[in-house]
């Protein structure tokens, strides 16, 4: 089994110099795969505001209880 040199020839590749620098304004090879990261969006929003009412419920419930037994006790 050849797996060969998966590092291409900087001889034959082209939009270098010599000695394997990259010349201004060329992208370098190495950056093409930057391309297929996926799409960029922004998250949904709005999604928190029920179970925050859920949690603001439930808070002002068991301080509601502690507050009853406090003052029947």
């Amino acid at each position: 089994m050849n797996a060969g040199n998966p590092d291409p020839d900087p001889r034959n590749t082209p939009g270098l110099e010599p000695g394997g620098s990259v010349p201004p304004g060329e992208t370098p090879p190495a950056e093409s795969s930057t391309s297929e990261a996926g799409p960029r969006h922004e998250p949904p929003r709005g999604g928190a505001r029920g179970p925050l009412i859920v949690i603001l419920v439930v808070v002002v419930l068991v301080a509601a209880f502690f507050l009853a037994f406090a003052f029947l006790v």
